[in-house]
């Protein structure tokens, strides 16, 4: 099995070779191609910028892996800021040893997503590092998108605004844990770009005040993020969450909630609340949507903006927002 040589990160002939042999072979264009130090783009609007790193682990799982992962998490960062993904810039550092197949699944992963949506790849490098520095493959991203829709932001939300899920939430979280410790079922991450949904609801006419892909801490630090930056609570009905069965026995066998889980294909979305219902239709519509459901509203503070679940038994409880590091590595 062919692996990966410390030497193939020292700049020489070896990187040349890599370069050529595999990222050039996926990634190919005229932007990359030249080879220069930086990409000269020509984007006459606003743009979104974002950056991320990835070091999930396990590299591969049902449902996607690291490059789907990298590409799909970058490009919805742009997505939910009614951004157009345009570029990209991927950094691999690369264990010594790693093995080569892997490596050219995880870059063609990565190559299938980008065509999909029309992206580029114009900037990258590659790094080798020791055998046990760095565990296997990490991916660093940025990348670049034209705002189509402006105005997105959790500042806008107001009261009486409708909160809405478009999918089942925790499905990644749970994917991860799952195939970490050894759990087999039917767990799957949600893993997805959300570009072309979020570009049919925005350009329908509803009137979204903002938009968030709730990933590391799930919904939950979702809500409490958008609750400190725009001063309202949130009144949750715990019974309208989307939540696979499997995900939820995952959580109720090992004390957690659900709320807390990464989605890697989710975004949680504040709207007018006369345009709640039109939202739904336009994201039920879609395979990506087909869950989506209208969860609960933006509602006045008393005292300090706080989360507040409402129980199937019509009880109240505080959402705790997440502490700690539930689950190291999840993307």
């Amino acid at each position: 099995m062919k692996r990966i040589k410390l030497a193939e990160g020292g700049g020489g002939e070896e990187t040349w070779r890599l370069i050529k042999a595999l990222f050039l072979k996926y990634f190919d264009n005229p932007h990359l191609s030249s080879l220069e130090d930086s990409a000269l783009l020509e984007v006459p609007s606003k743009l979104a910028f974002t950056t991320d790193a990835f070091t999930v682990k396990p590299l591969f799982f049902p449902g996607g892996d690291i490059g789907k992962l990298a590409v799909a998490g970058t490009l919805n960062d742009l997505a939910v800021m009614g951004a157009r993904p345009l570029y990209l810039s991927i950094s691999f550092i690369i264990e010594e040893g790693f093995p080569y197949e892997d490596l050219e699944k995880i870059v063609e992963s990565m190559a299938k997503t980008i065509r999909e949506y029309n992206v580029q790849v114009v900037a990258g490098d590659t790094k080798v590092v020791p055998s046990g520095q760095v565990d296997g493959l990490f991916i660093c991203t940025s990348g670049i998108g034209k705002v189509i829709y402006d105005g997105l932001s959790c500042r806008n939300i107001r009261e009486g605004d409708a909160i809405i899920v478009s999918g089942t939430v925790g499905d990644h979280g749970a994917c991860i844990l799952a195939q970490r410790e050894g759990f087999y079922g039917e767990l799957e991450s949600d893993c997805a770009v959300l570009w072309n949904l979020v570009e049919k609801l925005l350009s329908s006419g509803v009137e979204v005040h903002a938009m968030r892909d709730p990933t590391r801490g799930g919904l939950s630090a979702v809500l409490h993020e958008w609750a400190n930056s725009s001063g309202v609570s949130f009144l949750i009905e715990e019974e309208a969450i989307p939540i696979k069965e499997e995900v939820k026995g995952l959580c109720e066998f090992l004390g957690l909630e659900p709320y807390h889980f990464a989605c890697e294909g989710r975004f949680v979305l504040a709207v007018k609340p006369e345009d709640a219902e039109k939202t739904l239709d336009i994201l039920r519509s879609d395979p990506l949507g087909s869950s989506a459901n209208l969860i609960g509203y933006a509602i006045k503070p008393q005292g300090y903006p706080k989360v507040i679940l409402k129980t199937p038994y019509g009880t109240h409880r505080l959402l705790e927002p997440p502490a700690g590091e539930l689950l190291p590595r999840i993307c």
